[in-house]
């Protein structure tokens, strides 16, 4: 059992109408994702011909923020807000999506961007899955 998981069962309230596999499983591809652009975007800035890969370390940062804050929002149970928690998953779907595409583009040099476009992938369909049920 995953801490995010362990942690919405020990929640004092209801959870609202979530389906709770799909609310853990997007929480969790969310800092998965985030923790693989993150170091993708390190590795970037390592990699001889740095300037080549600007639009990919700037879509990896863009999206290892966005899905963070996704969890952390998603994380927060008290008062929740539907309609900022749609937006915000929607948000981190379409970032998940740019940095997958823009990561593919140089998988095939880079294993860290092959790497890191699955995350991403991921991601984006646990978003999708959790935007069904919000």
């Amino acid at each position: 059992m995953t801490v995010a998981s362990r942690i919405l069962d020990a929640y004092p309230g209801d959870l609202g109408h979530l389906d709770r596999r799909a609310l853990v499983a997007c929480i969790e591809a969310c800092l998965e994702c985030s923790q693989a652009c993150t170091a993708c975007a390190d590795a970037c800035l390592g990699e001889e011909g740095v300037a080549d890969l600007t639009a990919c370390i700037r879509a990896d940062v863009d999206c290892a923020d966005v899905c963070e804050a996704t969890a952390r929002v998603l994380s927060r149970r008290t008062d929740y807000n539907p309609a900022v928690t749609r937006a915000l998953v929607e948000a981190c779907r379409i970032a998940c999506a740019t940095c997958a595409e823009e990561c593919e583009q140089h998988a095939q040099m880079h294993e860290h961007c092959r790497v890191c476009a699955e995350a991403c992938r991921r991601c984006g369909e646990a978003c999708a899955a959790l935007l069904k049920v919000i």
